[in-house]
């Protein structure tokens, strides 16, 4: 079987976003698995300059790179460079990663990751008029291009079903994985976390976001609700940390943040490498997530997965994806953020209670179910057409 993958997300001008991860990690996951069961599946993809996939740990004897200055010129790959690389190979199958993706070869079934439908259900201030109109009509393309789509939770699923009109038959749901080797209950080196926190001016304790600094994340009503924790708890001197990089309408939160009487106790960190930024979650007292929208919310899982109590939205997949183990809040409800943190912080049976079964949740997710859950879907899909 010969699954051409559009490598547009994968080019390492992407390394840093959500997109990347996802078909980085699914990639990587089939590697493993074709690799263990001596299959007759091999991957094939283009690489455009300045891209190494074999350092970024993609090199495998079942995967096929074919060098490609196309894969660079991003309108013209989308919009023609992968058809006719891709019309080369005759593939069974293809896969496109993303919703944003490349019109593809048409006599190839295709497999298609949509991740949510953010897009249409968040009104354009959260996100900007221009980046929604082009990701609806390029999701669009692909539902009806597609003979699957997959989806990252059955929230997502109901949305794409809503908004595009589709055969639910056709929308698989696959949860994602996250990476086990950084975020587990095992304790944080001491000396590292001590450097960095130095480093980046944390003390502890402190409420932990990780995850981009936009609007759609709600981070402006969380320092919000932190000025009303601060002020209803005179004893609690610990500071805010929002770990991650500036976002759509990063603006409006540095407004917010720049008006707070504790201004000086919340902490910007911006972007930190992985491995900071799995200790960093470690040495948190307590996590928020106060999205208004997540098609799975991997941060939320990441910090279930190294044992910190976390306190979440109720919008959205959020209650789905954490299996209602968690505290929620209204997102929308400043008062009510506030109040839910505050009670998490003070009540250490709470706080004991979250660790445990947030813990036994994030266990049921990893990489190698969704890769294996990816490759069922395309194997049905092969002999559907063959």
């Amino acid at each position: 079987m010969i699954i051409a993958v559009d490598s547009f997300a994968l080019s390492s001008r992407f390394a840093n976003t959500g997109t990347y991860n996802y078909a980085s990690n699914v990639l990587k996951g089939c590697l493993r698995i074709a690799e263990s069961l001596e299959s007759g599946v091999e991957f094939h993809a283009f690489v455009g300059g300045g891209d190494n996939w074999a350092a970024d740990g993609l090199a495998s004897s079942h995967l096929r790179v074919h060098p490609s200055r196309l894969v660079s010129r991003n309108q013209l790959w989308r919009f023609g460079g992968m058809a006719l690389s891709t019309s080369l190979l005759r593939p069974d199958l293809i896969f496109l990663p993303t919703g944003q993706a490349s019109i593809p070869y048409p006599a190839s079934p295709i497999v298609g990751t949509v991740l949510d439908a953010m897009y249409m259900r968040l009104p354009p201030e959260y996100l900007g008029t221009k980046y929604k109109v082009r990701s609806h009509l390029l999701s669009w393309a692909l539902t009806k291009l597609a003979s699957r789509i997959i989806t990252i939770s059955h929230w997502s699923k109901k949305d794409l079903v809503d908004v595009y009109c589709l055969d639910p038959r056709r929308v698989e749901v696959i949860y994602l994985g996250y990476d086990k080797q950084l975020y587990n209950d095992t304790p944080p080196d001491p000396a590292a976390s001590a450097a960095l926190l130095s480093r980046l001016g944390v003390r502890k304790p402190f409420v932990l976001h990780h995850g981009l600094l936009e609007l759609r994340k709600n981070v402006h009503r969380l320092i919000q609700a932190f000025d009303r924790v601060c002020s209803a708890s005179k004893e609690f001197a610990g500071q805010l940390v929002l770990a991650g990089s500036m976002g759509y309408g990063y603006e409006e939160i540095l407004k917010v943040r720049g008006a707070s009487r504790n201004r000086e106790q919340i902490i910007l960190t911006g972007h930190l490498p992985d491995v900071e930024l799995a200790t960093l979650v470690k040495n948190a007292s307590l996590c928020v997530i106060p999205s208004l929208y997540e098609g799975f919310c991997l941060p939320m899982v990441e910090a279930m997965a190294c044992g910190i109590p976390t306190v979440a939205s109720n919008g959205s997949c959020i209650p789905e994806v954490s299996r209602d183990v968690l505290e929620y809040f209204d997102p929308h409800s400043v008062e009510e953020i506030a109040e839910v943190i505050q009670r998490a912080l003070e009540d250490s049976n709470l706080r004991d209670g979250l660790r445990d079964r947030g813990l036994a949740r994030a266990a049921e997710f990893s990489w190698e179910r969704c890769a294996r859950e990816t490759l069922a879907v395309f194997a049905r899909v092969v002999a559907r057409h063959g």
